[in-house]
């Protein structure tokens, strides 16, 4: 990774259920003065709580700039109503919007549906990654100038831009076209784990954010290259990957020594790895290991939002930003923009030749 290349920070707004859109609207805004690329906001069916995608629909119209990513679980969920979800949530966002993929593995979640058993994790992750696959299709099957609006002749769409995508899977057929427009970005950004195991793969033929756990930046870095090496088996870019490492952090107490993990690294967590320091040695960590090529950046998960979250802004974001490590406004308008990745032209405008 060249030494220059923009560093990317995102931040989790999740935590114990809040049923107050305020409460995720400040937490956004929040991460917005501080230009993160984007916040997600967890979800899974083994918890009560709001809907996320439908909790940062909420928040779009009260956020300008800032990147929006709930988890979505692709288990028991149409791939249909996903697709036409996130497309949504592009267009209410003016090109902001991306999508974390999970998969739902337990008995308990499979019995809220009682449309089938739990499977094996590997099956899951091939699910969501053809839910992935035919989520992009869909996106694809409205050209950008499908929408002629021609009132004299009383045509709202031209249907020769509109193409069926025909979709045949393991688990579901998907015959389309969409019934929402082409999203703003093209393609509303998939984010997905791909530390190891079953999602890895996805991640490398899906993913534009890859997230990792890492407790030192040479395990990051061997965990980077190895994404990046699946990418391109599967005739993908790999520079047009972003793989953040996935940090749970504690800045409770601003005056705390970091508690090291191996080598003075973070200690591996559960669905991440864990820091609890101050800012301003956090800010230290992200800036060696992304000066050092090891990672495209962070994502952050405080453990309690509201008091950690600013603590990231005002302490850790803004040395970084001090230090030149870090914008101090956002270039663009859109979260591949913020990401630095191009939009992707119509897969069925390339098949003919006219990009």
């Amino acid at each position: 990774m060249p030494a220059t290349a923009a560093l990317h920070l995102a931040a989790e707004i999740g935590g114990p259920p809040h049923y107050d859109a305020p409460h995720y609207t400040a937490l956004a805004q929040l991460a917005e003065r501080g230009t993160l690329d984007f916040v997600t906001l967890g979800d899974s069916f083994a918890r009560p709580g709001l809907d996320a995608l439908a909790v940062l629909s909420r928040v779009a119209p009260a956020t300008r700039r800032i990147g929006l990513v709930p988890t979505v679980t692709t288990t028991h969920t149409e791939p249909f109503h996903v697709s036409s979800a996130v497309a949504t949530l592009d267009w209410v966002s003016r090109g902001r919007a991306g999508w974390s993929a999970e998969v739902s593995t337990t008995g308990a979640e499979a019995r809220l549906f009682g449309r089938r058993p739990a499977a094996p994790a590997a099956d899951l992750w091939r699910e969501a990654a053809d839910t992935a696959e035919v989520g992009a299709r869909l996106w694809d099957s409205w050209e950008d100038d499908a929408e002629i609006r021609d009132v004299a002749t009383g045509r709202f769409i031209d249907r020769a831009k509109l193409h069926y995508v025909d979709f045949e899977g393991a688990t579901f057929t998907v015959r389309g076209p969409a019934i929402v427009p082409r999203p703003p970005q093209g393609h509303p950004v998939t984010v997905i784990d791909g530390t190891g195991g079953p999602s890895q793969d996805a991640a490398a033929r899906h993913a534009d954010v890859v997230l990792v756990r890492a407790t030192t930046p040479e395990q990051a870095a061997g965990i980077r290259a190895e994404v990046r090496r699946r990418a391109a088996t599967y005739g993908r870019d790999p520079d047009a990957l972003r793989v953040l490492v996935a940090l749970t952090v504690d800045l409770g107490d601003a005056e705390t020594v970091p508690e090291p993990g191996p080598e003075s690294g973070p200690r591996l967590a559960a669905r991440g790895s864990y820091y609890r320091g101050g800012p301003v040695d956090l800010a230290e960590l992200i800036g060696q290991w992304h000066r050092g090529g090891a990672v495209d950046g962070f994502h952050l998960t405080p453990i309690t939002p509201a008091r950690d979250l600013e603590r990231i802004v005002n302490g850790t974001v803004a040395l970084l930003q001090h230090r030149s490590l870090f914008r101090t406004f956002y270039p663009g308008g859109t979260l591949r923009e913020h990401l630095g990745l191009a939009r992707p032209a119509s897969r069925y405008v390339l098949a003919e030749g006219r990009a």
